[in-house]
């Protein structure tokens, strides 16, 4: 198992969306590497959920539920999709300060490379994210 994070504006798709709906596509990544990120997520892997731009904090767990397939919004053809359905909300969001200044978690992929809007963690930033959100 393996485990991830994922960007997403809120005001665009917040994490409250995927709770109502119950299950998304997540589409749209045209970064090579966080494309190959998803291309490497297994159905059962957990996932953060990040909210960027506005509030800047992990704020729930998401599960991958099917794997790579063709990205419909992708007109070449090139880039993939997973689908994620909601686990839960965290008890209290870890924000992009908190992060940072955690020494755990200096070497989280998403403070290492802020671009990204798929990348992986390790099983002990996962754990130091969730004790920071009380869970």
């Amino acid at each position: 198992m393996s485990y991830w994070l994922v960007k997403s504006e809120p005001n665009k798709y917040a994490f409250a969306d995927l709770e109502r709906d119950g299950r998304t596509v997540w589409d749209g990544v045209r970064n090579n590497a966080a494309a190959l990120h998803l291309k490497a997520m297994k159905v059962g892997d957990p996932v953060l959920y990040y909210h960027s731009q506005e509030g800047l904090a992990v704020v729930g767990i998401a599960e991958v539920v099917k794997e790579a397939f063709p990205d419909v919004t992708d007109p070449a053809g090139r880039f993939v999709a997973v689908e994620l359905k909601p686990v839960r909300a965290l008890k209290r969001a870890v924000t992009l300060q908190e992060m940072k200044a955690n020494p755990a978690l200096s070497g989280l992929e998403m403070i290492r490379q802020g671009r990204l809007s798929v990348s992986p963690v390790r099983p002990e930033e996962w754990a130091t994210i969730l004790t920071l959100a009380g869970d």
